[in-house]
């Protein structure tokens, strides 16, 4: 991927630095001053004959000057000439031409600008007419020549101005092929280094093109015959009456000359700044080879460039360094020569200081320098006002010293215009320069408040162009800071542009640029912005996709929030396709069903403003090759032959390989198999063939997208049939029944019969018994049957192919088995070795291997649990078997159940079936831990107490010697409490927990054991119920004596208050608490209200309405808190648990209810109210 960034700040320094330090300086046009040429025409001005003449002239000062032209050196009185106008407040001359000649207005011009200030004037514009002459009549006879000789077929064009360009082409106007042996040397001939047989034509024609007219010349057309050596021997037999003139009709070979240049050595001369063309034409035979060389020094690198075929060597824009030898060297098989060209550069003048416009206070002083360089050396000559300035009038106050006029003191009225040639015999530079005297304060051009705008990093230019006379001094302040402008990161231009070499934020801000002489002072205001640059943070990737998918490019970019970025994409570096498929988002690029013309470099540019950002990446579409075409058979032999084919497009994928596949029509019609592959990078396979297969082949090609399309199949090649090159696999040998042998073979296929008439040749014999092989021919099936074999007998056996042309080579030996029988003898010497309670190790003597009568599989040993050894376990007979392949004399017996008897027996079995079982042996397995218990549950469940109960385990797996139970208390969070632990006697089966907490959740965890430890645990648990005493106690206060007086007080002292308020409010006075309670009211309690004497809380309206802090309704009935309900409000029946705790049943009647500050009472309501 690739990615550029411009930034335009650097375009702008660059701009600023050329456009304002170099810029001659510039006075106000509101001031007065002598003129300056600001336009003219170039010194050669070459004009079409078929336009009207503009000869340019502008100038401006102040006053506006008048213009006056000299033609051939003369005053040119433009009045009178009626073709000749002036364009009004301008020089510039019009020259009508209709009627007239272009010609007679040829010569010398120069036009003169003057005011009362001084005279300007422009160069000398030398007038010439374009010239595009016709061809002069000429009749080309052919030219004959023999082939491998030099020839040169010459163009000269006519001469015009500016000369023509050069080129040949044929009577179709197609261009003539050029070659290091044909070529068009600089003057425009055409140059044969040998001539061939097929240079013969009769249109070699050449054209010659006059750029400023745009018009073609032809010449006539030239015939070119090339001879060869019978030709000419022909020719000279019928002249002279003889034969065979030359002996041999080869062609002779010959050593390089030089044609252009001749010689050994040359020279050349050029001017500095034009074009150098060095060229080296050579003949011979073989065609001569040429190479280039500067014998003192190396070419310059940037501007050379080796043309024609290596002939021409161009170096532009010539310098001093350029000087020197430079070498041609031309050679071919028989030799080489060199030619030395000496180059020497001249110069016409160019500047070394132009002369600068001046302007000067009175008594000021001032100088013009005008130096120029060249070769030879220029002379300089100055003239003021256009007069020579040795017959202008004398100034004290100016002195000439060479190229330097130097000015003292000088006066208000010695303005004027200087002019300084510079001249050698090469050409010559003229420029003008003013002198104004002036007084003028400081005033600054740049216009006022204007904001400069760079990208950080990079230079800002603040301009403060002014003008005063004497000229002003410049000094930058910025914001309200009172020190100037000066040293890093600050530089200050003899313009007063201020320069910030890399900007930063913290160098925005307003400056102030100041402009002070000995006359006045002037200010301005400009402003800088120093924004964030364009970033793009994530370019586009490189991607490569399959025609028809979409891709997404993407590119996302920062800048300064300040700036309107506008994103482009480009394709190839130009617009995007007008095609709905391309989709521009604001940082993606999106292409739906992508083409294979979609391929090529996108890229994404971010333009703000100031800058831009930019990166680029590939797109490359891929898919699946096209099938390979023109599938050829060569090399065609019985068993091999060679395949060819051109590979279709790759569709800018690399085939990886070729696949090769061939259809049999004679066997297999109609279905393709994969025959072999080759690498991508080849287009032919040798093919290994099979005899008696008609093939047809075709070609597949693989890429990374997947396979082509097949190619069309190749002509079919037909092999012929020959004897079987294999025989058949997978042969094997054994019985179904005791006295049988079946052989088994994977038959051949039609490919690889080789032949017709296949047929197999199964041949056996008893191994070790019988020398004679027994065989049967059988047609093209896969088996055969032996019958009356002796049981389980090893033979050998083989299979061979056959068909009409002959037998298959001579097949492998396989040894198989007749027909198994059961075995005939049970394992003896059996033991047993009981490791521990579910563990038993048995022992047996293999049988001896004829008993076996097969292939011995292994051992079976069945057993079976006859009982428990425990009074209580149920009988059970469960019988199961363990096999031991192979030759075992032992096995192991796991999962047996503990404290249990066990009987088992063993068999030997092969692939037949079982053989007799041995006697039936017994053994114990001794205790083991018991299982879990059988139940648990909770059977009585009071304030402070549960009752558990619980059955022996269904396994006790020995003498049970006990349980244990261990229990803890779960909080509402479940957290756990400390366990509590308590063993229990076997001969118990339930137990009565005394001291628990009421109301209070409990987990439980039970097992039993016996001597060999405990079993595993079962859980539960269950919640002790609410102690019934609280609410009891609660209804009896309600009940006592005391307690209802006390009601009864309360009730007769709040009608007391009710009657002294009614009294109170009918006076017009207030309840004295009342000025008391609003100077420090209780948030806690609401005074009563003045309106209606009733409490804030507690009116006729609210009777029915709870005191704050109750929940106990008006009608005297306590209703339960949706948050105080619990299991114990189900009521009725046992409450039980599952193991996890979950409630799956009720409790009594009596639940407990959890202790809360809501208590239940059947006292009224009203009276506890007022009681709170």
């Amino acid at each position: 991927m690739e990615r550029t960034r411009t930034r335009a700040g650097a375009a702008v320094f660059l701009m600023l630095i050329l456009g304002h330090l170099g810029n001659a300086l510039e006075v106000p046009l509101d001031l007065a001053q002598p003129p300056t040429i600001t336009q003219q025409s170039p010194k050669d001005y070459i004009i079409d004959p078929r336009e009207n003449i503009v000869i340019h002239c502008e100038a401006k000062g102040k006053p506006h000057p008048s213009f006056s032209w000299t033609r051939n050196g003369t005053h040119f009185d433009i009045d009178q000439d009626p073709k000749v106008t002036m364009r009004p407040r301008s020089g510039t001359l019009v020259v009508d031409i209709s009627g007239e000649k272009a010609e007679t207005f040829e010569g010398v011009y120069q036009c003169t600008a003057r005011n009362k200030h001084g005279a300007a004037v422009s160069n000398n514009i030398v007038i010439r007419q374009s010239r595009s002459p016709l061809w002069s009549k000429e009749r080309n006879e052919p030219i004959r020549v023999q082939e491998g000789e030099a020839l040169v077929l010459h163009c000269r064009p006519p001469a015009g101005l500016p000369p023509p360009i050069i080129f040949w082409m044929d009577v179709n106007f197609q261009r003539l092929p050029q070659s290091s042996r044909v070529f068009q040397a600089l003057n425009g001939d055409l140059y044969f280094s040998n001539v061939l047989k097929e240079d013969s034509r009769n249109d070699y024609i050449c054209y010659a093109r006059f750029p400023h007219t745009q018009t073609i010349q032809q010449k006539q057309p030239i015939t070119l015959l090339v001879l060869n050596l019978d030709a000419v021997n022909e020719t000279v037999a019928a002249l002279f009456n003889e034969t065979d003139f030359f002996s041999d009709g080869s062609v002779e070979e010959r050593k390089p000359t030089f044609l252009i240049p001749s010689g050994s050595s040359s020279s050349k001369m050029v001017l500095r700044g034009q074009v150098l063309e060095l060229e080296c034409i050579t003949e011979g035979l073989p065609t001569p080879e040429v190479s280039w060389s500067k014998l003192s020094g190396e070419f310059p690198d940037k501007r050379t460039s080796i043309v024609t075929f290596q002939k021409i060597l161009r170096i532009v824009n010539v310098s001093d360094a350029d000087a020197g030898e430079y070498r041609c060297t031309a050679h071919n098989r028989l030799a080489s020569i060199h030619h030395t060209i000496r180059v020497t550069v001249k110069a016409a003048p160019y500047w070394i200081t132009t002369p600068r416009n001046l302007v000067l206070a009175p008594r000021e002083k001032g100088q013009l320098i005008c130096r120029a360089s060249g070769t030879p050396k220029p002379n300089i000559n100055w003239a003021m006002n256009g007069i020579p300035i040795e017959n202008s009038p004398e100034d004290s106050n100016r002195k000439v010293e060479g190229d330097t006029i130097i000015f003292e003191e000088v006066q208000t009225g010695s303005s004027a215009v200087y002019q300084c040639n510079a001249s050698n015999e090469y050409g010559y530079l003229l420029s003008n320069a003013f002198v104004n005297v002036l007084s003028e304060t400081p005033r600054v051009l740049t216009p006022a408040n204007q904001v400069y705008q760079v990208i950080r990093n990079n230079h800002a230019l603040l301009d403060c162009s002014s003008f005063g006379s004497p000229i002003p001094k410049i000094t930058w302040f910025k914001d309200s800071q009172s020190s100037t402008l000066e040293g890093d990161p600050y530089l200050l231009h003899e313009n007063g542009t201020l320069e910030i070499n890399v900007a930063q934020a913290l160098n925005s801000g307003k400056y102030i640029c100041v402009a002070r002489n000995t006359l006045g002072i002037a200010e301005n205001h400009v402003y800088l912005e120093v924004k964030e640059p364009t970033r793009i943070l994530k370019q586009p990737k490189y991607k490569v996709a399959q025609r028809n998918m979409n891709v997404v490019f993407e590119c996302k970019v920062k800048h300064d929030p300040t700036l309107i970025p506008i994103m482009i994409w480009l394709k190839d570096n130009g617009e995007l396709p007008d095609d709905e498929r391309f989709l521009v988002d604001s940082d993606s690029l999106t292409i739906t069903d992508v083409t294979e013309n979609d391929a090529g470099t996108y890229t994404c540019i971010m333009n703000t403003t100031l800058d831009h950002d930019s990166a680029s990446a590939e797109l490359t579409v891929v898919e699946q090759p096209d099938p390979p075409t023109d599938l050829e058979l060569t090399d065609m032999k019985p068993r091999s032959v060679q395949l060819t084919w051109i590979p279709g497009d790759e569709h800018k994928s690399l085939i990886h390989k070729f696949v090769i596949q061939y259809t049999d029509s004679l066997h297999d019609h109609g279905h393709w198999h994969n025959l072999t592959h080759v690498p991508g990078s080849k287009t032919t396979a040798h093919l290994e063939l099979s005899p008696y297969v008609h093939y047809s082949f075709r070609v597949l090609a693989l890429n990374a997208v997947g396979l082509s399309d097949p190619s069309n199949p190749s002509h079919m090649y037909k092999t012929n049939p020959a004897a079987p090159d294999e025989n058949p696999s997978g042969v094997k040998g054994f019985g179904t029944e005791r006295d049988n042998l079946m052989i088994l073979w994977k038959p051949l296929s039609g490919l690889q019969a080789n032949g017709p008439g296949l047929q197999y040749k199964v041949m056996w014999r008893q191994k070790d018994v019988d020398k004679n092989w027994t065989s049967v021919t059988v047609a093209n099936v896969s088996k055969f049957m032996v019958s009356g074999t002796p049981t389980f007998t090893p033979y050998e056996v083989k299979v061979q192919a056959i068909n009409n042309n002959g037998i298959g080579p001579d097949p492998a030996v396989v040894t198989g088995h007749s027909g198994e029988d059961l075995p005939v003898q049970a394992p003896d010497s059996v033991q047993v070795l009981v490791l521990n309670s579910t563990l038993a190790e048995v022992h047996w003597e293999p049988v001896p291997p004829k008993t076996v009568r097969g292939h011995l599989k292994g051992y079976k040993v069945y057993y079976w649990r006859e009982r428990s050894l425990h009074k209580h376990n149920p009988h059970r007979v469960e019988q199961q078997f363990l096999s031991f392949s192979g030759n075992k004399s032992h096995g192991m017996l796991p999962g047996l159940q503990p404290y249990s008897l066990y009987l088992f027996n063993i068999r030997v079995y092969n692939g037949k079936g079982e053989g007799p079982a041995s006697s039936n042996l017994q053994f114990e397995t001794p205790e083991g831990v018991p299982g879990p218990p059988s139940f648990l549950r909770i059977t009585n469940s009071n304030l402070n107490n549960l009752t558990l109960e619980w059955g022996p385990p269904n396994d006790r797996n020995g003498h049970l010697t006990g349980y244990i139970l261990k229990y803890q208390q779960v909080n509402n969070s479940n957290e756990l409490g400390p366990i509590e632990e308590l063993a229990l006697p076997a001969n118990k089966t339930s137990v009565t927990l005394p001291n628990l907490k009421y109301s209070t959740r409990y987990k439980f965890y039970f097992n039993a054991k016996t001597g060999q430890g405990a079993g595993p645990v079962i859980t539960e648990e269950a919640i002790t119920i609410m102690d019934e005493a609280m609410p009891s106690r609660q209804a009896d206060i309600a009940t006592q004596g005391w307690f209802i007086g006390l009601m009864c007080a309360i009730a007769l002292l709040i009608l007391v208050l009710l009657i002294i308020c009614f009294i109170k409010r009918n006076k017009g006075g207030k309840y004295p608490v009342k000025e008391k309670e609003d100077a420090h009211t209780d948030p806690e309690f609401q005074p009563m209200k003045e309106d209606d004497c009733t409490f804030g809380e507690y009116s006729d309206t609210e009777d029915h309405k709870p005191l704050k802090g109750s929940r106990t309704p008006s009608n005297g009935t306590v209703h339960r808190d949706s948050s105080d309900e619990s299991l114990v409000d189900y009521g009725g029946g046992d409450g039980q648990f599952n193991e996890d705790g979950s409630f799956i049943g009720q409790y009594s009647g009596k639940s407990s209810i959890r202790e809360t500050a809501e208590a239940h009472s059947p006292v009224n309501t009203t009276a506890m109210n007022s009681f709170v």
